[in-house]
């Protein structure tokens, strides 16, 4: 049996529990709880659910499994993962290390905005007439100093958490924070289901219309893939290094998808459920949760409350991914450039603050630095999601499938002693139906194809 365990200086989760709410954590943010339910308002509700479950079990799963292989056999940073499988495939660990400080910069930002909004909603966010959202909004992320003092708050404690270690601060604080989401998440879709309209939300988000599944639906599906597994960026890979030789991946990975699908049907049943009882817009986009909802929590009873919880909820799984993101160039500069971990975690998170200051200011005062209307934000959003994350996901599944092949299996069935059957269905996804798919949404994501 491979009984190898990490080294006792790099860390390990003491127990499974503490790694499945620590990769789950990783796995719910605003790719859940935001993006999923814009996404689903934009592509046809029920039709682009659907999509999303089977990418989930074709595309999802064997792209978790794949990072949770590779970095349970690799058992060092995520770079190191790659180069012991072979020399020439530590570019995707390399991509993954550059591209964290970038992926930390806007998911900063925007957490900093979730802060201030909880902030708000006790002070008079939900008494701003529907008409006057839109500029209390704007008026906000423009301003140059108020979204910068939020936005450090956030870095600070994605700092401290990974400063902390990985028994004391991923795994104690995953424990603590992932129950906290899932009671808020509960208190809220329990609110939102009781609403007189709600019967109608429910059915345009859960029944499929067959007439709207596109292509361009499919590449949508497939592409949210990354956001609510955080797959691509070897965050995922980096958690797993901290494992014990023995642990059944092929569980552990269908347990973390399990909670990650979960919080994201939640969050589209804590939304369009009050969406369509206050007749306002479900493909009202990214606008949704900072523009659209302050609206539906102004029309309720108790309105205040049940904003502060909603955007609280944000702040916890925005946090929860933010620590995945640094921890693994800090695992890398630990061990490769004998930093301390706290040094480590302040450098990283210094350079993604510093990013995110020109991500911030460039609603503002660096305004200038827009390109074809795009502003920082949109262009490293567009960057990471339709290039890094893509790129970095259909490479690995070749690496896993293609170059390491026999060894994958090996490790994923723990030399023969789990589930060989699951494992060889695993293995013949990633190398014959993953890559075909993620080239499929790569060209699509990057315009290469048309999606009409």
């Amino acid at each position: 049996m491979n009984d190898q365990k990490p080294s006792a200086s790099r860390g390990a989760f003491v127990s499974k529990t503490g790694f499945i709410l620590a990769a789950a954590g990783s796995a719910v943010g605003l790719g859940n709880i935001w993006r999923f339910p814009y996404m689903t308002g934009m592509n046809g509700g029920g039709a682009f659910v659907l999509v999303y479950i089977i990418a989930v079990a074709l595309l999802g799963i064997p792209l978790l499994l794949v990072e949770f292989t590779i970095g349970r056999h690799g058992k060092v940073n995520a770079i190191d993962c790659y180069r012991k499988i072979n020399e020439k495939t530590k570019f995707i660990g390399y991509i993954g290390f550059f591209s964290a400080p970038l992926f930390l910069a806007y998911y900063s930002v925007t957490s900093g905005w979730t802060i201030f909004y909880t902030i708000k909603s006790f002070t008079g966010l939900t008494s701003i007439p529907a008409e006057g959202i839109a500029d209390f909004f704007f008026s906000f992320v423009a301003n140059p100093w108020k979204p910068l003092i939020f936005h450090f708050i956030f870095t600070a404690l994605t700092v401290y958490i990974i400063a902390r270690g990985i028994q004391g601060g991923i795994e104690k604080y995953s424990k603590i924070l992932m129950p906290i989401l899932f009671g808020f998440l509960i208190v809220l879709m329990v609110r939102s289901l009781t609403l007189p309209g709600a019967a109608k939300g429910i059915a345009w988000f859960l029944k499929p219309d067959f007439s709207k599944i596109t292509p361009g639906v499919i590449v949508a599906a497939s592409g949210q893939i990354f956001f609510s597994l955080s797959v691509g960026m070897s965050g995922m890979l980096t958690y797993a290094s901290y494992l014990k030789g023995d642990e059944n991946l092929l569980q552990t990975a269908g347990i973390v998808t399990f909670f990650d699908t979960l919080v994201a049907l939640m969050a589209g049943l804590v939304i369009f459920p009050a969406v369509f009882t206050y007749g306002l817009e479900p493909a009202a986009g990214p606008s949704l949760i900072f523009m659209t909802l302050p609206t539906v929590f102004g029309s309720m009873p108790l309105g205040s409350f049940f904003a502060f919880v909603f955007f609280a909820l944000l702040i916890v799984a925005n946090l929860t991914s933010s620590i995945s993101i640094l921890e693994m160039p800090v695992a890398y500069l630990i061990e490769k450039k004998g930093m301390t971990r706290p040094k480590a975690a302040i450098l990283v998170g210094a350079i993604g603050f510093g990013l995110g200051c020109v991500v911030s200011l460039g609603y503002g005062a660096w305004s200038f630095l827009s390109i074809n209307d795009m502003t920082v934000l949109d262009i490293f959003d567009y960057i990471g999601s339709n290039i890094v994350l893509p790129f970095c996901a259909l490479a690995s599944a070749i690496v896993c499938g293609w170059v390491w092949n026999k060894g994958a299996f090996q490790e994923i069935s723990n030399n023969g002693l789990i589930n060989l059957q699951a494992g060889k269905v695993w293995l013949a996804l990633v190398r014959y139906v993953v890559p075909v798919l993620m080239f499929l949404v790569f060209l699509g994501q990057v315009g290469v194809i048309s999606l009409g």
